[in-house]
């Protein structure tokens, strides 16, 4: 269980985070970086929550991700380095990647096929949701970059694929009474 006495510690004062195990980084260490992403993700997700009160589908998934994108957060902060922590790491599972998929392919069944690119715009959903979106592909990248360095569990890594496509179809179905906002190659010329 979870318990924070104290909020300041002065220990980050010198530029370094801890990780759940492991020596201290540096708070621009690309782990940090990943794993503060994905918070960027959860708060941006949190806005979207703000106007899905008309969307129950997605706002069960919506707070169904918050707290999933906590366990890719100590999943990223807790290191694999093939030792034994003496307790069972909580990491992402392939079923919270496959809950994803089946959300994704519910969602858009519901859909057109799209004709071309879809703009970053709508209602107020749909925007905060792309918005959520393109914070959640840079978390991904963050991981990938991670995973190029340094052990990643496979699964937090699909995690954060999936996640962008499940944001980026419900966008189109928090627009579907108005239409998706799409984009005109060329138009402004």
């Amino acid at each position: 269980m979870v318990k924070l006495n104290k909020i300041y510690t002065r220990t980050g004062d010198d530029g370094t985070t801890g990780l759940a195990v492991g020596p201290r980084r540096k708070k621009h260490d690309v782990r940090i970086e990943a794993f503060g992403a994905v918070d960027e993700t959860n708060a941006a997700i949190g806005l979207a929550r703000l106007h899905s009160a008309a969307e129950p589908v997605i706002e069960a998934a919506l707070a169904r991700i918050q707290n999933e994108l906590f366990d890719l957060g100590a999943d990223l902060a807790t290191v694999d380095d093939g030792k034994d922590l003496g307790y069972e790491p909580l990491r992402i599972v392939e079923a919270q990647v496959a809950r994803l998929e089946q959300d994704i392919d519910a969602l858009n069944a519901r859909l057109e096929p799209l004709k071309s690119f879809v703009l970053p715009a709508g209602t107020p959903l749909a925007a905060h949701l792309h918005m959520a979106r393109t914070v959640a592909r840079r978390a991904e990248r963050l991981i990938t970059a991670l995973a190029d360095r340094e052990d990643v569990n496979p699964a937090a890594r699909r995690y954060a694929n999936r996640l962008s496509d499940y944001l980026f179809v419900a966008a189109r179905v928090a627009n579907l009474q108005a239409g998706d906002v799409l984009w005109a190659p060329g138009k402004t010329r």
